[in-house]
């Protein structure tokens, strides 16, 4: 097992990474601080895990909840379904709540712990790639809007993050695709050494090689640790791991939610980031190619949907976090290796990047 600390004072919290860390009792319950938890999971997790996170739980006094598993089941309307069980079982601010499951029902149960008696501690059991190595790690938390992805959330910190690999097993082709596509983000913004490892070792992901997916998770956290230690709340240098993510939050709003799995939605996203880096003048054909080709062989798809023209992609991109005065701002490319805090672009630049790649 390793663990990783992300840094932020008396918010800090240790992420434990190995295979078979849920049947290490002790790495969960020494962050209870007491007897109640609720623990949130989804209906495709609970069958998998559920049991065996509830025999850790024998000495508390434990309710479950369990949602429809799915994107567009991200609402304030699922998650008042955990404050009606916080409630009706008389939970304290003491309380623990504890998310099993992907990066929707982290961002669900951490939102709801966030406002929960304005807030209790919550624990982050990540079992998707997706999860493992971006959601569950940061604080994020939150629910889509139809007009927006994650515009209603607050930055809440878990008490520990527990990302066991194992249950990497149990996760189908398409899912570890799309967290993959987040793996490949942190070479692109501040680690060129591992996106030349990804080139290197992607086969082995795919094939699910422990070793192999054991580094990645690890070497992604550990960027995202350092990133979210020096700017908890996306003041500046946080910003850049949202590369593609405006392009990408624009596909999922725009196709509805679910259509496209985060992943993949933020694969396309990047590689029209990096199209756009290259109008700019900052990538190399030879860049954009070599960013597109490894999505590609990752299994993930690079062409945005016909559906959505470049008039319904900037009025989608208009409603962005990131975004100043109404102005549409972007994480972009310097090189690979090297993001940009986000900044403006000539419309010009941006249409013909949304109206195809060349």
């Amino acid at each position: 097992m390793k663990t990783l600390q992300v840094d932020l004072g008396q918010r800090s919290y240790p992420i434990y990474i190995g295979s078979r860390l849920l049947e290490q009792a002790d790495l969960l319950t020494r962050h209870i601080r007491s007897k109640q938890v609720l623990v949130v999971t989804n209906e495709t997790v609970a069958p998998l895990y559920l049991q065996q996170v509830l025999d850790n739980l024998s000495d508390f006094v434990v309710e479950t909840v369990i949602l429809p598993d799915g994107e567009h089941y991200k609402t304030l309307d699922y998650v008042n379904r955990i404050f009606d069980s916080l409630l009706a079982h008389k939970f304290s601010r003491n309380a623990s709540l504890i998310a099993l499951g992907g990066g929707v029902i982290g961002d669900m149960g951490g939102f709801a712990a966030a406002c929960y008696q304005r807030g209790i501690p919550f624990i982050q059991i990540p079992t998707t790639l997706l999860a493992q190595v971006d959601s569950s790690v940061g604080g994020k938390t939150g629910v889509n809007h139809p007009l927006g992805k994650n515009m209603i959330g607050a930055f809440y910190q878990p008490q520990c993050v527990i990302a066991d690999m194992s249950v990497l097993s149990t996760l189908d082709d398409r899912q570890l695709s799309a967290g993959i596509a987040e793996v490949i983000k942190y070479g692109l913004i501040r680690d060129p050494d591992f996106f030349t490892w990804l080139e290197d070792n992607l086969e082995s992901l795919l094939d699910r090689d422990a070793e192999a997916l054991a580094y990645a998770v690890e070497r992604s956290c550990r960027n995202k640790a350092e990133v979210v230690a020096a700017d908890e709340k996306e003041a500046d240098v946080r910003a850049t791991l949202n590369l593609g993510h405006t392009f990408g939050h624009a596909i999922e709003t725009g196709m509805g939610y679910g259509s496209y799995l985060h992943g993949e939605a933020v694969a396309i996203g990047t590689c029209q980031a990096a199209d756009l880096s290259r109008r700019k003048g900052w990538l190399t054909d030879a860049d954009v190619e070599r960013i597109i080709r490894l999505f590609k062989r990752a299994r993930l798809p690079v062409e945005p949907p016909a559906a959505l023209d470049a008039n319904r992609f900037i009025e989608l991109m208009s409603v962005d976090k990131k975004n100043v005065d109404g102005n549409i701002r972007l994480i972009l490319l310097k090189s690979i290796g090297e993001a940009t805090l986000p900044v403006g672009v000539e419309k010009a630049l941006l249409v013909a990047t949304l109206n195809g790649y060349g």
